[in-house]
């Protein structure tokens, strides 16, 4: 059926766009506002935990579970809240006027950042929650939106923009990864103050791009007729101040053990709310929702080890990766976190065409085809660091420079495998009316992954730090799930192909 996936929010006719590189223009405006969120986030995310660790334990290493805890959590909640951002926008406010409140929001938590105190941390962490929730899933949906559901250029589209994504992921560990490491004379003053005021700067540009780049898109992503009023928007940012503090008490008081539970019980009511959606269509309806959530699941796993990017990954290159290079020049901990996007930017385009060669041959991969690659992809990055672990620590008690660079890189194999496919992917097997909703139920699914990544960085660490022997003990578990759960959904993927009926 030739009909874009839409929602109360969307067109009731797909606008004619003026077309750029063979896609639709407002794809770069995107694009762009993108880049600059993503900027700001994960300058936040390379630094956070590394902060806390200096800025609250003064460097000891006792610091470093705690620090998993909140990373995890924090990073859990930023994808958990957008599945109240995509209810505000299909139901509310539409997604335009939802993506500049979010970006609002986020910018305000980025400046409060930079106040040296716990109290100060949580708040700024619960405000840029509580705004990237109301961002990150609609511009997302908003992508999904430029194409009618049948066009072959949709997933294309998506790699694009999630390049975007990438691009301000490359830069943002580079420049704030420097500012922190050398803007002083003293190596060990980590100046990470200077990096939440450029991440806060990065959303602003982002709020400023998207406030002048949204007429691009005429009518999509406005409110629905008879909700364009601005009283609606200010009950938005009311529930936003009632939802900061209990964002905070999240953070502070309830912690990812008890978390987990609340995000398994939220998920379960995704799940139910989509296929009730869905039971008003008819069956085939009902079946994709089933395999986009059987697909939710298997996304879990696979971001529950990614996320060890922001944790144990930059403990273990911290304190037990040789980063001396070139003559004596330490390689700055948080550039390592700069070869996932470098990897992403220089692979996205090619397997983007190698995907477009398979596809005329009526070869390319299906959607949980390409997931089952991405979770062993993951896996292998594993396998590496076991093997560094095992057999190449040095006299110094370190493991070369080499390995970390290597899982990263395999790692983001398996990420171009999924990441962006899932995005597309929701905007395809959605109920029309929930498109926003189920993309924040997508977000959540990482949301989940996220938290459990932190509690699996905490085992890491324990009470004393991370050790070579906890590091391999770990990695080597991380492996083991991640080939079995890859290779489950490898011999599953003929019946979860069925359920999508005809959709890839």
């Amino acid at each position: 059926m030739n009909t874009i996936a839409t929602d109360t929010n969307a067109p009731a006719r797909m606008p004619e766009y003026p077309q750029l590189f063979g896609h639709p223009r407002p794809l770069w405006m995107l694009f762009m506002t993108e880049f600059w969120e993503r900027f700001a986030f994960y300058s936040v995310s390379w630094a956070l935990a590394l902060y806390i660790v200096q800025q609250f334990y003064g460097g000891n290493p006792s610091g470093q579970a705690w620090a998993s805890g909140i990373f995890g959590t924090y990073t859990a909640l930023i994808y958990g809240a957008s599945i109240f951002g995509g209810w505000v926008a299909d139901k509310v406010i539409g997604y335009q006027r939802t993506i500049l409140l979010g970006a609002l929001v986020m910018a305000i938590g980025l400046f409060v950042l930079m106040l040296p105190s716990r109290a100060m941390l949580l708040l700024g962490l619960a405000l840029v929650i509580a705004g990237d929730g109301l961002f990150k899933p609609n511009i997302s949906t908003i992508v999904g939106q430029l194409y009618s559901r049948d066009d072959p250029r949709r997933d294309r589209g998506f790699t694009l923009f999630y390049m975007g994504i990438n691009a301000g992921a490359l830069v943002a560990p580079l420049l704030t990864g420097w500012l922190a490491a050398h803007f002083t004379s003293i190596p060990t003053q980590q100046n990470f103050r200077l990096v939440f005021l450029a991440a806060a700067i990065g959303m602003v540009l982002s709020l400023v791009w998207f406030w002048f780049g949204r007429r691009q898109l005429k009518n999509v992503g406005r409110p629905a007729a008879g909700t364009e009023g601005v009283s609606r928007v200010v009950w938005v940012m009311l529930g936003v101040i009632v939802a900061v503090p209990l964002i905070y008490l999240l953070l502070s008081k309830v912690g990812a053990g008890g978390l987990q539970w609340v995000l398994g019980i939220l998920f379960v009511i995704v799940a139910a709310m989509l296929l009730a959606e869905a039971a008003r269509h008819d069956r085939v309806q009902t079946h994709r929702v089933i395999a986009m959530l059987i697909i939710f699941a298997f996304n879990i796993l696979f971001w529950m080890f990614y996320y060890q990017l922001g944790s144990s990954f930059n403990f273990l290159a911290e304190n037990l990766v040789d980063r001396k290079l070139f003559g004596g020049w330490v390689f700055p901990v948080g550039w390592f976190q700069s070869v996932s996007p470098l990897t992403i930017i220089v692979l996205a385009p090619p397997l983007t065409l190698v995907w477009a060669w398979l596809d005329r041959y009526r070869m390319e991969p299906s959607i949980p085809r390409k997931f089952g690659l991405g979770l062993i992809f993951n896996g292998l990055g594993f396998l590496v660091l076991m093997f560094a672990l095992s057999s190449l620590i040095g006299a110094n008690g370190l493991i070369p420079f080499w390995p970390l660079v290597a899982t990263y890189v395999l790692q983001t194999l398996g990420e171009l495998c999924l990441s962006p496919i899932g995005l597309s992917m929701v905007t395809k097997l959605a109920p029309p009316r929930l498109v926003g909703f189920a993309m924040g139920g997508w977000f959540l699914s990482l949301s989940v992954g996220g938290n459990l990544s932190g509690l699996f960085a905490t085992r890491i660490a324990g009470s004393g730090g991370m050790t070579a022997a906890s590091a391999l003990s770990g990695f080597t578990f991380g492996f083991w799930l991640l080939i079995g759960a890859g290779g489950l959904l490898l011999l599953v993927s003929p019946l979860v192909n069925r359920l999508m009926h005809g959709i890839r």
